[in-house]
Parts: C-alpha cells; sequence; structure tokens
C-alpha cells in the first residue's frame, strides 16, 4: 500500500503530525471507511465476539466510553435493533451522533448520579457490559498505568451492579505491573476469564482486552 505524506506537518506538534501520518497510513482506518464503520476499533468488538461470542439476540449491553459509536454499531447488529425498544445503552463524555437501536447518553461516566441515570435507563440488568475506555495521557508511563487501571476499576464495580447472572464483561487494559489485583478479582466474580489482543489492535500498544463470561451474581 502506498503510504500517505503528511503535506502540512509543518504546521503541527510532533506527537499530533505523528498520529495522523497514521491514521492516514492505517490499514484498519481505511478498512473502517469502506465498511461504514465509525472507527477502527469496529474490529476488535468483531475478532472478540468472534471468539468468546459474548452477543445474542435479546441481549441488552451497556457500552462504556462509546463514542464515535463503533462497538455499539457492531454490537447492534448482533442484538436486535429496535427504536421502541434499544437494547444497548452508550455511554461517553463525548458527543456521539445518534444511532437506530442504541439510546445514546452523553455524559462523564464518572460523575456524581452518572451510574444511577445508566442504571434507570437500562431498566433492568444487563447480560453485558463493554469497556473501551481508556484516561488521557500525560507521557508518564507509570502515571498513565495508574490512571488507565482507575477508569477499569470504575467500570468494573459498575458492572458488578448492572450485570445479570451468567453475564459477560470485556475491557481494555493495559499492561503495566499494577493489574494483578483487579484480575484476582475477576477470576473471584466469573467462570471464565481470557486475555485477547485482537489483530486489529496496534501491535506496538501495550493494550490488550479481558474477557469474562459467566458472572457468578451474589457470589455463587
Amino acid at each position: 500500500m502506498k503510504k500517505e505524506r503528511l503535506k502540512t506537518a509543518k504546521q503541527r506538534s510532533v506527537s499530533s503530525a505523528n498520529w495522523l501520518r497514521r491514521q492516514l497510513n492505517d490499514p484498519y482506518v481505511l478498512k473502517a471507511h469502506a465498511d461504514g464503520y465509525r472507527s477502527r476499533a469496529a474490529y476488535k468488538i468483531i475478532e472478540i465476539d468472534d471468539k468468546f461470542k459474548l452477543f445474542k439476540k435479546g441481549s441488552k449491553v451497556v457500552d462504556l466510553g462509546a463514542a464515535p459509536g463503533g462497538w455499539s454499531q457492531v454490537v447492534v447488529k448482533k442484538v436486535g435493533e429496535s427504536d421502541t425498544n434499544p437494547l444497548v445503552t452508550a455511554v461517553d463524555i463525548l458527543p456521539m451522533s445518534s444511532m437506530f437501536g442504541v439510546k445514546v447518553m452523553t455524559m462523564d461516566f464518572l460523575s456524581e448520579g452518572a451510574e444511577e441515570k445508566i442504571i434507570d435507563a437500562l431498566n433492568g440488568k444487563a447480560d453485558v457490559v463493554m469497556s473501551d475506555m481508556a484516561a488521557n495521557t500525560t507521557g508518564n508511563p507509570r502515571l498513565d498505568h495508574l490512571r488507565i487501571m482507575a477508569l477499569l476499576e470504575q467500570a468494573y464495580d459498575f458492572a458488578l451492579k448492572v450485570l445479570a447472572s451468567g453475564g459477560s464483561f470485556v475491557a481494555k487494559i493495559f499492561q503495566g505491573g499494577t493489574e494483578n489485583e483487579l484480575l484476582n478479582r475477576i477470576k473471584r466474580d466469573f467462570r471464565e476469564i481470557k486475555h485477547f489482543k485482537p489483530k486489529s489492535s496496534r501491535q506496538e500498544s501495550r493494550e490488550y482486552y479481558i474477557v469474562a463470561k459467566g458472572f457468578k451474581c451474589g457470589g455463587q
């Protein structure tokens, strides 16, 4: 594939120019555009579901960190599209355009009362809670890892409140040395836990995904 050159690089910061150059030459970015997906991340959840079979017709799903909507876009086709009874609840602090069959909630997941609003919107227990959230980076690897893990722990605590018995939790995680405590919690709360790095995840990235199935509601 012929690489695109960044003609306006002189007007950008080094990090901004590098990011844009990578986007222009990323095959999954190009594929997402061709296939009509909102982001390259759509292929990550496609790969995850192909391997672990998380989504069924009629399943209720919460998508944390949803914008711009690539994951919700994939999942709503698997669980069923309905505007009268949306099965997918998408939450993000960033604005996200509407999507048929998806209840979009623009809010800070960590703000006071946010969890209660999501639970009310869900109108029952969720079958899957998925999180592709990541904290803004500072450039300090240790600090960035701690912030990412804090966010993941918030998502996990929320999942424990809303998941139905037998439900699933899937979330992005980064290697960094402090994740073992949370992983041990997940092992206690779910019957099956797997680590998975999709092919569509950039190979230089330290991200991978935790896939937990069979929620032991009430410790059963």
